[in-house]
């Protein structure tokens, strides 16, 4: 078998990420449609993201936040987004790189996507960075996504199990191992 040196899977894996990004533009223009929101979770240590201390100790791997009624100030970037979100009743600002998402999900129309995590999010460097290249980020899917957390602006951030996540109810969440040969 040939090795891909077009990098398929970095451009789907970008391509999916945009579906994140045009998204959130249009809910930072326009506000949820209907009954429209996101389950987003990211990596917490992931280059970019900014997070109050509080969150990063409790969630040193990975968050699930949600946004539905209670956030504020939505800005997306072409490669982040931040928003300012309600944690203990305190306006708290985050800020999250698209490299840094590990899962989108809008359970009100049973839509949901999981990434890999960019090496750049890992702080890695990929073989053609090591050469001093810049380099596309590497595309890798994992299982299903996890169980989505919190309330409308979760006060602490806790994860809970909810009926509405991707996967409680057999909707589909696109992941590109389904795609790949094994």
């Amino acid at each position: 078998m040939s090795k891909d040196l077009i990098g398929y899977n970095t451009l789907v894996e970008n391509g999916l990420r945009s579906v994140v990004r045009e998204a959130l533009r249009r809910v930072a223009e326009e506000g949820w449609p209907g009954t429209h929101h996101a389950y987003i979770t990211f990596k917490t240590a992931a280059p970019g993201v900014e997070v109050p201390d509080f969150l990063h100790t409790r969630y040193p791997d990975e968050l699930t936040i949600v946004l539905q009624h209670q956030f504020w100030g939505l800005e997306v970037e072409d490669d982040s987004f931040s928003v300012t979100l309600s944690f203990n009743k305190v306006g708290q600002r985050i800020v999250v790189p698209f490299a840094a998402l590990t899962s989108y999900a809008d359970p009100s129309v049973k839509f949901g996507l999981q990434f890999g995590v960019a090496p750049e999010a890992r702080g890695e460097m990929t073989a053609p960075e090591a050469r001093g290249k810049k380099a596309e980020p590497e595309a890798r899917a994992t299982g299903s996504v996890p169980a989505a957390g919190g309330e409308k602006a979760p006060p602490e951030a806790e994860a809970e199990e909810d009926t509405d996540a991707p996967g409680s109810n057999g909707e589909k969440v696109v992941a590109l191992d389904h795609f790949r040969k094994k």
